[in-house]
């Protein structure tokens, strides 16, 4: 259950993920360090050429603000284990290598000056301590350093940059909770930042899920985010990638999510000068300009709440039902399901009223362009006498719940 200082999060429903590091120097990916098997110490050397002198994170929150986002999570410190802010725990750091630049305080206070919610990653897993792979039964007092090390840079962030929205964990395989003492851990997170939301990747629930590289909505109503990447595969920067996600893949992901009563956090990774790549770019503008005229029907939105598979997504904002029309069917739709009367029914686009009836279950919209208004998600408003509700049969999935609810619809 989130309190008032996370419910902003419930509304959201768009972020953006950004991963950076020094792994952006090679072009090919944040883990490039582990999966090319690099020498651990070549790759502490190489820091020294990470100055990312058109790193100007205003303009990073700027193109987020328009893109629709409403919030954002860096990376502090990645798998690789170097560390983007000032940690006296650590050398391997932006502050004490080539950049001499705290790049978290500076992303920091620049998208909290946006308007921005702030949140920051943080990996458990680190690949410069041999103790994190020998594990707490082979080398006890290393882990332990480990442990203490982990703990002391969280910390640190916690402590040291204001108030933060989000904590982002990662990494804690192979261990459980207790190896990382995971309650400790989020109790000093809690003392520190009551208003943070944790996520789910210490081992313990944590405020939200988060399902990676696909969506899926919880069914307990638990708050839940989808991460994923905005190219085929990697999260940090690779200069090979040549598929990127279009405008139109992103918005009926946005539509899918806010079905579903959950967030979408899109991924970047920028390049070691610290820019976003073009297409990138490109992409956050068709997206907010969709969202500058559609976004009443994904932020503060609550789950759908009967059929609509055959048209498209659907969700709910008060007493309106926001349909998501994805696959146009032509100069008539029909929606099976909705329990309430249907008051009236609009392009939210522009505005413009569409003819309607309803007989019981089944509503029918009625002189509907043969083209869709919008090629990526014409959206329509029907506004609905209280509550929007769903008969039963409509609740769930077919095959979900009791399917003996749909007995009687077979006789007829």
């Amino acid at each position: 259950m989130l309190n008032e200082a996370q419910r902003w999060f419930a509304e959201a429903r768009f972020g953006l993920f950004i991963h950076w590091g020094m792994y952006a120097l090679y072009g090919r990916g944040e883990q490039v360090l582990f999966r090319e098997h690099l020498t651990p110490s070549a790759y502490r050397q190489r820091a020294a050429e990470f100055n990312p002198q058109r790193y100007d994170p205003a303009v990073w929150a700027a193109l987020a603000r328009e893109a629709g986002m409403r919030y954002a999570v860096l990376t502090a410190k990645h798998h690789d284990g170097f560390c983007l802010f000032d940690s006296t725990l650590s050398s391997f750091t932006s502050v004490k290598t080539g950049a001499r630049r705290d790049l978290v305080r500076e992303y920091v206070e620049a998208f909290r000056g946006a308007g921005l919610k702030v949140g920051l990653y943080y990996s458990l897993a680190d690949w410069q301590w041999p103790a994190y792979f020998l594990g707490p039964t082979r080398d006890p007092a290393g882990f332990q350093r480990f442990i203490q090390y982990t703990h002391g840079q969280v910390h640190e962030l916690c402590s040291a940059y204001g108030p933060i929205d989000l904590i982002w964990f990662d990494g804690a395989w192979p261990y459980p909770p207790e190896v990382w003492r995971a309650e400790e851990l989020l109790a000093m997170i809690r003392s520190l930042q009551p208003g943070a939301l944790i996520n789910d990747r210490t081992g313990l629930p944590g405020d939200f899920r988060t399902p990676e590289q696909h969506i899926l909505s919880s069914p307990d109503q638990q708050p839940w985010e989808s991460c994923i990447t905005s190219v085929e595969r990697h999260w940090g920067y690779h200069a090979g990638e040549r598929i990127w996600k279009t405008a139109e893949q992103v918005i009926h992901m946005l539509a899918q999510v806010a079905e579903g009563g959950g967030n979408l956090l899109l991924n970047v990774g920028p390049k070691a000068d610290g820019t976003f790549p073009e297409p990138f770019v490109a992409l956050l503008r068709e997206v907010g300009q969709w969202l500058r005229v559609n976004g009443q029907a994904i932020y503060g939105s609550s789950r759908g709440v009967c059929e609509s598979i055959s048209i498209g997504r659907q969700c709910v904002v008060g007493s309106t039902v926001y349909l998501h029309v994805l696959y146009w069917p032509g100069e008539t739709l029909h929606l099976a399901g909705l329990d309430n009367r249907l008051l009236s029914a609009r392009f939210l686009a522009n505005g413009k009223s569409i003819a309607f009836e309803q007989a019981g279950e089944h509503i029918y919209l009625r002189g509907l362009p043969a083209e869709p208004p919008d090629p990526w998600d014409t959206v329509i408003a029907l506004e609905v006498e209280g509550t929007p509700k769903p008969f039963p049969w409509a609740r769930e999935r077919l095959w979900q719940g009791d399917a003996g609810r749909m007995a009687d619809w077979a006789t007829t």
